[in-house]
């Protein structure tokens, strides 16, 4: 459930559970280490039976993190196998079914993943394009003449017209 949906409001600074949350989704390498500390003493510092499975994930997803951050640097197989490997071995050993499923997730997807980083290319800029289209027909669903809500969806996804229908 999410903060809104539990607490009727959107978490602030100085919420811990909130804070807590937003930097479990952060990666290790793009924080100051008394944060990162922080943050495992107050994860250790639950009751056992949900601070386990939360740090056994929040390792595993730093594994996966470690792997992708080896694109663009021409890693060799051997790294690229080790580190995969240490992925895989933290999700079998939690024996926790959304371990499991995003192990499952990156071995159907390897092929395409292992492309990034040798080739460093991604899609970000068509699924960028993608939200970008789902918002804008969101927002114009109570339009009664399609052709005005395909309009305003190309004009927001073309670069010449990009900023002039941001809301700030």
């Amino acid at each position: 459930m999410t903060h809104r949906g539990h607490r009727g409001r959107r978490g602030r600074k100085g919420n811990r559970e909130w804070e807590v949350r937003n930097r479990l989704t952060r990666s290790a390498a793009r924080m100051r280490g008394e944060h990162v500390d922080a943050l495992l003493d107050k994860v250790s510092n639950l009751p056992r039976v949900i601070g386990a499975p939360i740090t056994v994930a929040w390792n595993a997803k730093e594994d996966l993190l470690d792997l992708l951050a080896t694109a663009r640097t021409r890693p060799d197989r051997e790294q690229v196998r080790d580190l995969l490997y240490r992925f895989y071995r933290r999700c079998a050993d939690a024996d926790l079914p959304e371990l499991l499923r995003a192990a499952t997730t990156v071995e159907t997807w390897w092929p395409e993943i292992l492309a990034f980083p040798h080739t460093g290319i991604t899609n970000v800029g068509s699924e960028g394009t993608n939200r970008v289209i789902k918002t804008i027909a969101r927002d114009a669903s109570g339009f009664r003449n399609p052709g005005n809500q395909r309009l305003r969806t190309r004009c927001a996804t073309t670069r010449r017209a990009r900023g002039h229908l941001d809301a700030r």
